[in-house]
């Protein structure tokens, strides 16, 4: 080791120089100590700061996520609510609750059902009001499709209550307007056949009565040439033809007869005459016969009988006309009676006809 290096083979001037070179040297030291201190404080007090700043944004983050899961439950419990009683005031609360929602996939989920929600309310509101529609016509088979059409666009399970409820109330008003429509038709067949056995006994009257106008008429005429046939073979008297009277006696007399013949005055307005006489003389004795007189008939104006023919509506002839005689007159009722116009009075008013003397 060289000696000038040992400080204590320094001179005093070279130890003073030394020493302060030793001073500056150890304060250099010292500072640069004291200043990497300095520094590794510092350090640490930013890492410190830093490291509190790192806490304090998680705990901001985790208290942000809390509220976040509180503010999506309380959004979904309000739309659970709505969903079940979907009132406007219940669809409100959950559309302000969405609005605390910060993820953006999850608020778009909550609007998406608010939505539905509100567009099931519709369907359901329009299902209620076909359905009340259609009560209020049951017989209205267009407002029946209406409504059904409108009950099955209810395919959300929130809707199946009302769906049910409303599905039963259409079939109850349906089977009322079948029943109803079934007793209608059946009342209509009903009239309808009393309707045709009315008119079949009004028929059968009108035959009946032509019938007996018929044989009335027929027992006239026939009457009529009874009695006319009766003047005309009392209008001809037969004299009685000559007589043989044999004399029984057993003598030779002769027999005379005597017949003054048949005295007929004919027909004239002052009636028949008829005298007849016949002396019959023989051996016996004689035999006188008169036939008496007839005074004849008296037939100077004597009246023409005539007919009315008439049909009457609801009590009230409305047609009638006078013939000569009791045929033509039933033949005027008979093609009144049939004819298209008094048929259809028939259906809807009381039809009544006859034959009598004018």
């Amino acid at each position: 080791m060289n000696k000038n290096l040992n400080p204590l083979n320094w001179t005093k001037k070279q130890q003073i120089i030394g020493g302060a070179v030793a001073i500056v040297l150890i304060g250099g030291v010292t500072t640069g100590i004291v200043n990497h201190a300095n520094h590794q404080a510092k350090e640490r007090k930013i890492e410190a700061l830093k490291n509190k700043k790192i806490k304090l944004c998680k705990a901001r983050a985790e208290k942000a996520r809390k509220l976040e899961k509180i503010n999506e439950a309380d959004s979904k419990k309000l739309l659970d609510i709505a969903e079940k009683t979907p009132t406007d005031k219940n669809i409100k609360l959950a559309e302000d609750s969405i609005l605390k929602v910060k993820n953006a996939e999850v608020k778009k989920a909550f609007d998406n059902q608010v939505v539905g929600i509100k567009n099931r309310v519709k369907l359901e509101n329009e299902a209620k009001t076909a359905v009340s529609n259609y009560q209020k016509d049951a017989m209205n088979q267009d407002k029946f499709k209406t409504a059904q059409q409108s009950v099955n666009k209810l395919t959300s399970s929130y809707s199946k209550g009302l769906k049910d409820s409303l599905n039963k109330q259409l079939a109850t008003s349906k089977k009322q307007a079948d029943d109803a429509t079934k007793a209608q038709q059946a009342k209509s067949e009903s009239d309808s056949k009393e309707k045709a056995t009315n008119t079949n006994k009004e028929q059968s009257a009108s035959t009946g009565n032509a019938t007996n106008n018929n044989a009335n008429v027929d027992a006239g005429t026939d009457s009529l040439s009874t009695v006319n046939n009766d003047v005309a073979s009392g209008s001809n008297s037969y004299g009685g033809g000559s007589q043989n009277n044999y004399s029984q006696g057993g003598s030779n007399t002769s027999q005379n007869n005597t017949n003054s013949g048949s005295s007929n005055q004919g027909q004239g307005n002052s009636g028949q005459n008829n005298s007849n006489t016949n002396t019959n003389t023989g051996g016996n004795g004689s035999n006188t016969n008169n036939n008496g007189s007839n005074g004849g008939n008296n037939n100077n104006n004597q009246p023409q009988t005539r007919y009315v023919g008439w049909v009457s509506v609801d009590g009230v002839r409305r047609y009638s006309q006078t013939f000569n005689t009791l045929g033509e007159a039933q033949s005027y009722v008979d093609a009144t009676v049939n004819s298209a116009e008094v048929i259809n009075l028939g259906f809807e008013h009381s039809i009544r006809y006859g034959v009598e003397p004018a």
